[in-house]
């Protein structure tokens, strides 16, 4: 089947998955050189999901993402190198230094984190539905989560309230099939988890998370729907991730021929094989991508070594209401 898509349009989303991919390759490294500290969970492999998402969404939507969130962020226009230097606990980082890896924020691009709590940003995302409906807003908001959170009472919680209110909330699940490191049929009874949702009245759908096409056009037409009606919806991202939980993970619950067997669908070279074969790019559009990326990474690097820490002064800054000084 044909891609029916635009040049420019094809560009864009491979230069993205490309960004992503080299962002995540960059900050294992640096992980391993004990840059970058604390946890740090990987998005290679999931970039379709991220990328076909965030295209569809609308600049003025609401994201609420989990703590595998650098692939939206840096779609959603957060820049390479304040997520580096986030990373890097550096004060010119996007959350001033004091979130890290799992709390990528920024107000005015409306990307509401980056949650370390499974399921945590749940119920922050129909508080920010809520609040819209509240103002008369037309307004979606997108929340990324993992298939672990289904086993939450926040998921639960979340949809029934949602349903209920009729709040326009478009819920991303993004199921990697694993939970950390526990296979989706070893936590879920059902592990058809789009049924979920429909227990509560709300529509549920799924696609696959590997083709960023398919997740473009199924993210834009639900969210439209959303958007239309005021009331949620529910989307399946069928996807896997290439590397394991985080860089502390000894990966002891899946075999190296199942990980390599998935690395067959990369998203990415997947994509680029069927852009070059429809005559849509050519090598040279690839190279350009590669080389602006390889920039992009290395200013974004240099720009988080450059930056300064938060002074000790600030210790209690955010922390208390009042100075205590």
């Amino acid at each position: 089947m044909k891609l029916d898509i635009s040049r420019d349009h094809a560009l864009a989303l491979l230069r993205d998955m490309i960004r992503i991919r080299r962002l995540e390759e960059k900050s294992a490294e640096l992980y391993a050189k004990q840059k970058i500290r604390g946890f740090l969970h990987l998005y290679i492999g999931e970039e379709a999901v991220g990328v076909g998402a965030m295209h569809a969404l609308r600049k003025d939507d609401n994201i609420v993402a989990t703590y595998r969130e650098h692939g939206q962020a840096l779609v959603r226009g957060i820049p390479a190198g304040e997520i580096m230097a986030e990373m890097y606990g550096k004060a010119n980082g996007c959350s001033g230094g004091r979130g890290g890896s799992m709390h990528l924020f920024s107000a005015e691009r409306r990307f509401y984190g980056g949650h370390a709590i499974v399921g945590g940003g749940l119920p922050i995302a129909v508080g920010l539905a809520l609040a819209d409906k509240m103002k008369g807003e037309s307004r979606v908001t997108a929340c990324f989560f993992g298939d672990g959170a289904t086993d939450e009472g926040e998921f639960h919680e979340s949809l029934n309230l949602a349903a209920l209110w009729k709040l326009p909330v478009l819920f991303l699940c993004e199921n990697n099939k694993y939970a950390m490191g526990t296979a989706l049929e070893r936590h879920v009874a059902d592990a058809e988890i789009a049924d979920n949702p429909r227990a509560y009245g709300v529509p549920a759908d799924s696609v696959n998370g590997m083709d960023v096409v398919a997740v473009n056009r199924s993210v834009h037409n639900e969210a439209e729907l959303v958007r239309e009606t005021s009331e949620p919806r529910f989307l399946e991202l069928r996807t896997y991730r290439f590397r394991a939980h985080s860089m502390y993970d000894a990966e002891l619950y899946r075999t190296k021929e199942e990980v390599e067997k998935h690395k067959k669908h990369d998203p990415i070279e997947g994509f680029q094989n069927r852009l070059l074969a429809e005559g849509l790019i050519e090598q040279a559009d690839i190279d350009a991508i590669e080389a602006d990326a390889a920039k992009e990474i290395a200013d974004a690097v240099e720009f988080a070594e450059q930056g300064e820490w938060e002074p000790i002064e600030d210790i209690t800054r955010h922390v208390y209401a009042r100075d205590l000084s």
